[in-house]
């Protein structure tokens, strides 16, 4: 399993489409095995869902993303978790061990 958070630093953004960078984490027997981080393609409508689904991405991460984008999401088979907040490491931890708290979706167009 790819997982992949929208990082500003060494935290979540609180906008998937406005981050410079990802954080992706390759998932095996409930471990993170391996973390890179990719350069975000432009924001343009449908690119990003595109770009990550071509890394083989399975699951998004942020803290907010607009209605439309989680249905391109879906159409690519990519899960989408929003209102996720704080350091990515324990962001990532927390969702291996199905005890990731989200709060509201901070984008609402």
């Amino acid at each position: 399993m790819k997982v992949a958070v929208a990082t500003d630093g060494t935290t979540v953004s609180q906008h998937f489409g406005h981050c410079a960078v990802y954080t992706i984490a390759e998932i095996e027997d409930g471990r993170v095995m391996t973390k890179t981080q990719i350069d975000a393609p432009p924001h343009e409508p449908g690119v990003l869902p595109a770009f990550l689904s071509g890394k083989g991405v399975d699951c998004i991460i942020s803290g907010g993303m607009g209605g439309r984008a989680q249905g391109l999401f879906a159409e690519k088979g990519i899960t989408v978790i929003t209102g996720a907040s704080g350091l990515i490491d324990q962001v990532l931890e927390d969702f291996l061990n199905d005890r990731l708290v989200t709060g509201s979706n901070i984008c609402d167009h």
